[in-house]
């Protein structure tokens, strides 16, 4: 378990009936990302009085916000059936035909991670968002016919991790694009109380807190986190989630006092030192790592930047002083932020 990703990326069909449980099936039970949840009432209470579906939404942001969730929300709210499917699992216009021929009026089709629809499928998708019909050619050759299916009016819910790699095309074609950010530690706190009193796990308000400063600001995190904490304390305590036995099972996870897992602190360690803080490219990285560049780009560096651990330039990934402090390495003086990172520790030498 101490070498298990806390943060990882699940599959659409793929996900624990329990992270299901957990998660809000209305709009007033879902935490954080207040300007997001305000637009979507408005766009869903207006879509509602006029009879329509909702219009075509964009969700981006990293792993673990809520995109799924307020898919979801947003199928409930609105009394439709929600499709789930992702742009890896469409990978040929057959696939898509299939999907979009069996949506009923209104229903909503989620496909996470859009963008890595193959062209073909998403020039398919075109038509489709835009006059519920889709396009194909039946036969080859001279006797090759250009037909059209009309298609049930529906709304596509697109999710991504990069939203840069969507051609403009596509994103186009959604009618509203949202942002999904990293969580405060009070928004945190307040789903760890949540999840807890839904799983019946009686915990401390600190330990609800040392949670919450560990969950790189993800609420997939915070639960899974407090999965395994609730685990470590039937083993070995009484099954109450002190502070102390919070500590002992992060501490276990190999989980930090930022919320750093060990996939996380071999990539910092791997710049720092075998590469020289940087710059290295992310395809070098993921050989090194035995990783694919894209888990990187998509799973650990998002909130190893927010941190101000690594920086992105177009040379490559680079360590900032702040991450050699974290690892406990000598700053180079020509790492960025080196002088921040030096007179924090004076600071607290000073102390």
């Amino acid at each position: 378990m101490s070498e298990e990703r806390v943060l990882a990326a699940v599959a659409a069909g793929d996900e624990p009936e329990i992270d299901r449980q957990l998660r809000p099936r209305r709009l007033d039970e879902f935490v954080g990302q207040e300007q997001v949840r305000e637009q979507l009432a408005i766009l869903i209470d207006a879509a509602r009085s006029r009879g329509e579906p909702i219009e075509h939404l964009l969700l981006s942001g990293p792993p673990g916000l809520g995109k799924t969730t307020l898919a979801h929300i947003v199928a409930a709210e609105t009394g439709v059936t929600l499709r789930v499917t992702s742009g890896p699992a469409v990978e040929f216009q057959g696939a898509l035909a299939s999907l979009l021929t069996s949506l009923s009026e209104g229903d909503v089709l989620f496909i996470d991670e859009v963008h890595r629809l193959q062209r073909a499928v998403e020039e398919s998708l075109y038509p489709a968002m835009e006059e519920f019909s889709f396009d194909f050619v039946s036969g080859k050759g001279v006797g090759a016919q250009a037909l059209r299916i009309p298609l049930q009016r529906f709304t596509v819910i697109g999710a991504t991790t990069m939203v840069g790699m969507i051609s403009a095309p596509l994103r186009d074609r959604f009618g509203a694009t949202f942002r999904l950010e990293f969580y405060s530690q009070e928004e945190l706190a307040t789903i760890v109380r949540r999840s807890a009193g839904l799983l019946q796990v009686p915990i401390e308000d600190e330990a609800v807190g040392l949670l919450a400063a560990r969950s790189r600001g993800t609420p997939r995190v915070a639960n899974r986190l407090l999965r395994r904490v609730r685990d470590y304390a039937q083993v070995r305590g009484d099954g109450k989630v002190s502070p102390q036995l919070a500590q002992e099972g992060l501490h276990l996870l190999k989980v930090d006092d930022q919320g750093l897992d060990a996939s996380d602190r071999r990539l910092l360690q791997l710049i720092c030192e075998q590469f020289g803080g940087g710059p290295v490219g992310l395809g070098t990285l993921g050989a090194a790592l035995a990783e694919e560049p894209h888990t990187i780009e998509e799973v650990l560096e998002p909130y190893l930047i927010q941190l101000g651990f690594l920086a992105r330039t177009p040379r490559g990934r680079i360590a900032t002083g702040s991450a050699y402090r974290h690892l406990g390495l000598a700053v180079p003086a020509d790492a960025p932020g080196a002088a921040v990172a030096q007179a924090a520790e004076l600071f607290v030498g000073e102390d």
